[in-house]
């Protein structure tokens, strides 16, 4: 926050006491419990979505900067303006070294986003230097059991960052906002007695790069009327074969948009391959384009959701 005279100063003193003597707060993070004694001043994000949930909930001053994203990704208008006054620490996952010369005292990642199971940057190689680490839910898959995603794994995420940095009431009010966003088109769409295929074409021609049943695609999809048909794959995001794709012979395919390949390359790619002509979603031209941060979990999967519903049951809108 900034504040200027001896009115700012005293606003700002007042900020830390209160900050000081607050209660410490425990979330559950994956399966670890993590509390916090003060609200996280130093804060770094990985990746456009993360980063996105730090923004929607207006924590840019409990921010150092970000990591993740100009390695693979390029930044929307959007998300551009959002973080102007914040560095891009690491153009990919961050090192150990990287976090601590930030002096960073949170790290909001998760598992395939910005650490890996046994690398050097985890929970347990952070905590020796007060780093606390908060999980994004969906990735919790990589290290433990859990069930099938739905659109609330997004919503506690949010519910808990509000926690972690003290602003309850406006992480209630986001969530509160998406679940009737979700709800109205839940009800556009209705009973549906046949879902509709549905394939998540991320990237790779040799063999596909998708979501399986534990990627948020697969909620996003369930709640826009459709259903996964990578769904038997227990898996969040993985390499499959095309055979079992021309198989289940899908009637849409959502391409994820991001890096050096583009969409349409993708959607050519798809097109001009023989083993893919008698597919439902070639022949009928059936393609819908979702941008990396709309097909990961953050604050734009029910827009997403909107559009993905009206591709899937454009009689219903």
């Amino acid at each position: 926050m900034r504040t200027s005279g001896i009115f700012g100063v005293a606003i700002a003193t007042g900020l830390f006491a209160g900050a000081a003597f607050a209660e410490p707060v425990t979330v559950r993070s994956c399966n670890r419990d993590v509390t916090f004694d003060a609200t996280p001043t130093r804060a770094v994000s990985n990746d456009v979505n993360l980063t996105e949930m730090m923004l929607a909930l207006k924590l840019q001053d409990n921010m150092v900067g970000y990591t993740g994203v100009s390695g693979w990704k390029t930044l929307d208008a959007s998300l551009r303006e959002g973080v102007k006054e914040l560095p891009e620490l690491s153009p990919k996952y961050p090192t150990k070294e990287v976090l601590l010369e930030a002096n960073a005292d949170f790290y909001f990642a998760g598992w395939n986003y910005g650490m890996k199971v046994g690398g050097e940057v985890t929970p347990e190689t952070l905590a020796a230097y007060n780093i606390k680490v908060y999980e994004l839910t969906e990735s919790c898959i990589h290290i433990m059991s859990r069930n099938k995603p739905t659109m609330d794994d997004m919503f506690i995420d949010m519910l808990n960052l509000g926690k972690i940095f003290r602003v309850e009431d406006r992480a209630r009010d986001l969530v509160s906002s998406y679940q009737a966003g979700l709800a109205e088109i839940v009800k556009k769409i209705g009973k549906i007695e046949k879902p509709v295929r549905v394939f998540v074409y991320d990237s790779g021609e040799a063999a596909p790069f998708t979501s399986g049943k534990y990627g948020i695609p697969t909620a996003m999809i369930e709640a826009a009327g459709g259903t996964n048909i990578m769904e038997d794959v227990e898996k969040s995001w993985t390499e499959v074969s095309w055979e079992p794709v021309v198989e289940r012979n899908p009637e849409v395919v959502v391409i994820v948009n991001y890096g050096d390949v583009t969409a349409e390359q993708k959607i050519a790619f798809m097109k001009g391959n023989p083993a893919f002509k008698n597919l439902d979603a070639v022949k009928n031209d059936r393609f819908v384009v979702l941008e990396y941060v709309e097909a990961t979990p953050g604050p734009r999967n029910i827009t997403a959701i909107g559009r993905l519903a009206k591709s899937l049951h454009p009689e219903k809108f």
